[in-house]
């Protein structure tokens, strides 16, 4: 029987495992908050119509229409190809495919069924968003982790953006090249995001790199060619499931954006760091996101007789 040495969340706050203290990292929260309908303000007097002189005749003009760049019409792009660095994961403390059984994979597993049940109850459902309240949280160890763990559902297609425009650690810390990507595809109407894809040599998991630096990346988001790349990705194949792993709500105004376009939020929380303060007024940002989850990060057990490695045979 192996044994398994039990991971201990990284003092430094970076939200990696690191050294022997603790059996996992991550620990669920599934309260779902309703944010309540927003109130609506008195209705507006219908206007009184006046009499049009006889001999005066009378032409409309059409109501003016908001350009919008046409859906994507050509040939599908060819996604390209990277190799996921396993070692480096390893190292990290991520889950490893074909690793076995351990107490991290094992709490991610609990995490995404919350997420999968609630995947049909809004039309976006399968978009989900990773957020925090401050940088240095987890967002993006969760982030992975989650695409890890939903990549190995045997009827799933997870695609993990990197929303962090300003500051992406996707690409680096899965050991995979750089190239265009969402803010590219969103901003050029003649670019197929399909073609800005990495697949993965992870069967079920491929990534979209967060694409050139901006300034305007918060209005290029809140754009209606975002709909349409969303729209475009949602389309090609039914059962994708879309991760944004975006910039913290309180440190960059794009989180308050990609919360839009998103039917689940998933938002870290770092135990014994984020506090009550910070955590409200990051939610209120993202109100917009219909399913907000809280996912409590860096918890270390004691006392509690959760122990899921143990039922596998392993130290924990």
């Amino acid at each position: 029987m192996s044994k398994h040495t039990p991971i201990a969340p990284d003092p430094e706050g970076n939200g990696r495992p690191k050294g022997p203290r603790g059996p996992s990292l991550v620990e669920r929260a599934a309260n779902v908050y309703d944010f309540g309908e927003k109130l609506r303000g008195p209705g507006q007097p219908e206007a009184v119509p006046q009499p049009v002189p006889p001999a005066a005749p009378v032409s409309f003009a059409p109501a003016a229409q908001p350009v919008v760049a046409p859906a994507w019409q050509g040939p599908a792009a060819t996604p390209r190809f990277g190799r996921i660095a396993m070692d480096d994961l390893r190292d990290g403390g991520f889950i490893v495919p074909d690793s076995g059984a351990t107490a991290l994979a094992e709490e991610f597993r609990i995490v995404k069924r919350q997420l999968l049940r609630g995947m049909d109850e809004t039309p976006t459902g399968r978009t989900i968003l990773i957020g925090s309240a401050r940088p240095d949280e987890g967002k993006t160890f969760c982030a992975i982790n989650l695409a890890l763990s939903l990549a190995a559902e045997k009827d799933a297609e997870v695609i993990l953006i990197d929303a962090d425009v300003a500051k992406p650690e996707i690409l680096s810390t899965l050991g995979l090249e750089g190239g265009p990507g969402l803010i590219d595809a969103i901003a050029d109407a003649g670019i197929d995001v399909e073609g800005c894809i990495i697949r993965t040599d992870i069967p079920g998991l491929s990534v979209l790199p967060a694409g050139r630096q901006t300034n305007e990346a918060t209005e290029l988001l809140a754009s209606a060619r975002t709909t349409q790349v969303l729209e475009r990705l949602r389309t090609r194949d039914p059962r994708r499931i879309i991760l944004f792993d975006s910039p913290p709500a309180l440190a960059a105004s794009p989180a308050s954006v990609l919360a839009m376009h998103a039917g689940q939020l998933l938002f870290v929380v770092r135990a014994e760091k984020t506090g009550e303060t910070e955590l409200r007024e990051a939610l209120e940002l993202l109100s917009a996101c219909p399913k907000p989850q809280l996912l409590l990060n860096g918890v270390e057990f004691g006392g509690s007789s959760r122990r899921f490695g143990r039922y596998y045979g392993l130290q924990g």
